[in-house]
């Protein structure tokens, strides 16, 4: 698992070259109760550090940004009637959508678990 420094993350799975991105438990805590999110759709092409849905709270709206480079291939529905999957299960149940990448190598760059604790306690 990799971080953003916008509070993003992503597991990728190099067998299929698919990476499973969502926001982090700091992200859904800053947060509070999420009420709604809005997916990228399933088949666009997004780009790393791209703008690819937001969430809102009852206290803040956030845009989400793509951590990798891709084609969007799932995008968890569950989120549309069950927003509060981000706020129960950010890292999990909650996660936003599965990428295709095409730059594999990004993922390498981002920040890893020790950089990403660093970097929100710094916040």
């Amino acid at each position: 698992m990799r971080f953003t420094a916008e509070h993003e993350w992503v597991k990728f799975d190099d067998a299929s070259n698919i990476g499973t991105m969502g926001i982090t438990d700091y992200a859904q805590k800053s947060l509070g109760d999420v009420v709604y999110v809005e997916l990228p759709s399933e088949g666009s092409e997004v780009k790393q550090g791209e703008q690819i849905g937001a969430v809102e709270s009852v206290k803040a709206a956030s845009d989400i940004y793509s951590p990798v480079t891709g084609v969007i291939k799932e995008v968890n529905s569950k989120l549309s009637d069950e927003p509060g999957l981000l706020n129960k299960s950010p890292e999990d149940n909650g996660w936003l959508c599965k990428i295709q990448l095409s730059k594999p190598a990004e993922f390498e760059v981002l920040l890893d678990g020790e950089a990403y604790k660093k970097l929100s306690e710094d916040a």
